[in-house]
């Protein structure tokens, strides 16, 4: 019989500790302020300021001042004041601010921390806006994070997730094209790996890419019954995803306890000779700052799946906006996000950042981006993290890392096929727990 992963159970425990307490507040929270008087009329600027909190590096300057002179032309006698937040302490300020009577009118919050403030009660209920927003086109993996107890809180904003990088010279070298299939893949990166060059750089936790594995096979990190979570990290899915996992990361020598945090460096200091790895596709512009020699060497492509019909389940970041209840001017905080989620104004941004716009309909927008096209490949079966209030403790001290690690050498589900029947030791399990 097989005995649940103490790891699994981790996840678990600590999803449901704050979801099972914090989803009252959201339902019982009323939508008190009055609506436009016409649905595509713009709100009267009268003399307001709308204080808008993007997050450093979200947009571009030119787009912030036109999008300001666009807003405040439409809104005669409204000024539209963004301020860039720091994404070191966020939280903490965001939290302050839903609970002050003095909050900014539109926040822009990472998409995994939407459930979070949500669940406080602080933020206006926005679901009767979701059809005018043309919400059916948004990137699930954006949208389905914006949701608390299926009202929606969070707008999609923008999103990227990570594709392959490859070295198109050692490819060429090689003879091998991009795979479409897991299987492809497998053969491709074991052809390219040999002597010193590194068929693929992966380190052992890159949970976010053993999340989209495990969701190829039918399986998400946690699934909520009722007001518990249950990790998914002990099953058959489970199984599969890590065994694959193994393998791949085998035609490589990154670290087995490592994770991303080192990998521009090590790939820029390569020489050359590291054939592929996982990332966002700005990554490669930060490797090619430091090793200029890489410049014009790196392809991209999205994740294979398990067959060639689609790309591999791709963990979708980005962020959204959000409105406080504590907003003093609400109609004019919807008519900034209205204004961005417009597709003349994602399009924009999109093309500006190299980032991914928020609808699946606006693919047009990075498809001269060979790195924006293969992102927007992978997000059309994009997913997202499970949607707790919880969720930024388990990425805090995530579980999932140390269980990785386990699977990678061989103390863990995944070792030579076998179901997960090997315990994670008890000091491990004693990390893991997180209250």
């Amino acid at each position: 019989m097989k005995r649940r992963l103490l790891v699994a159970a981790g996840v678990a425990a600590a999803l449901t500790g704050v979801a099972a307490c914090g989803s009252d507040s959201s339902d019982d929270k009323k939508d008190t302020k009055p609506a436009a008087s016409a649905p595509n009329a713009p709100a009267a600027g009268n003399g307001k300021t709308v204080r808008v909190w993007l997050m450093k590096g979200s947009a571009p300057d030119d787009y912030i001042a036109a999008l300001k002179a666009k807003f405040e032309t439409d809104h005669p006698g409204a000024k539209l004041d963004v301020q860039i937040q720091q994404w070191n302490g966020i939280g903490q300020k965001i939290t302050g601010a839903l609970a002050s009577n003095d909050a900014p009118d539109v926040i822009e919050a990472g998409n995994t921390q939407i459930a979070q403030y949500g669940a406080s009660g602080g933020l206006k209920d926005l679901s009767s806006k979701v059809t005018e927003l043309g919400g059916k086109d948004w990137l699930t993996g954006l949208s389905d994070p914006g949701k608390v107890d299926g009202k929606t809180y969070g707008i999609p904003f923008y999103a990227a997730n990570r594709v392959v990088i490859y070295n198109k010279d050692l490819f060429a070298k090689a003879s091998v094209q991009p795979p479409k299939t897991r299987a492809e893949w497998i053969e491709t990166t074991k052809k390219l790996n040999s002597g010193d060059q590194q068929g693929i750089y992966l380190p052992g936790q890159n949970w976010y890419f053993y999340a989209g594995l495990l969701k190829d096979e039918g399986a998400d990190i946690a699934t909520k019954s009722g007001s518990a979570w249950k990790a998914n990290l002990d099953g058959a899915p489970a199984v599969a995803a890590s065994a694959f996992y193994k393998e791949l990361q085998s035609y490589g020598k990154a670290a087995k306890d490592g994770d991303e945090k080192t990998q521009p460096e090590v790939v820029a200091a390569d020489g050359g000779k590291i054939a592929q790895f996982i990332a966002v596709p700005g990554e490669a512009e930060t490797i090619i700052k430091s090793n200029p020699a890489l410049k014009d060497k790196f392809g991209f492509f999205p994740i294979p799946g398990k067959d060639a019909s689609k790309a591999g389940a791709a963990l979708t970041g980005g962020s959204d906006l959000m409105v406080p209840e504590a907003s003093k001017n609400q109609d004019l905080a919807y008519d900034v996000i209205k204004l961005i989620n417009s597709d003349e104004w994602q399009t924009k941004l999109a093309q500006a950042t190299k980032q991914l716009p928020n609808k699946n309909t606006l693919g047009g927008a990075v498809t001269a981006d060979p790195g924006g096209a293969a992102m927007m490949e992978g997000a059309k079966n994009g997913f997202a993290t499970p949607n707790s209030p919880n969720w930024a403790s388990v990425e805090e001290n995530n579980p999932i890392k140390a269980y990785l690690t386990k699977v990678m050498t061989g103390r863990a589900a995944g070792r030579g096929g076998r179901q997960g029947s090997q315990h994670v030791d008890r000091e491990d399990a004693e990390h893991q727990e997180l209250t």
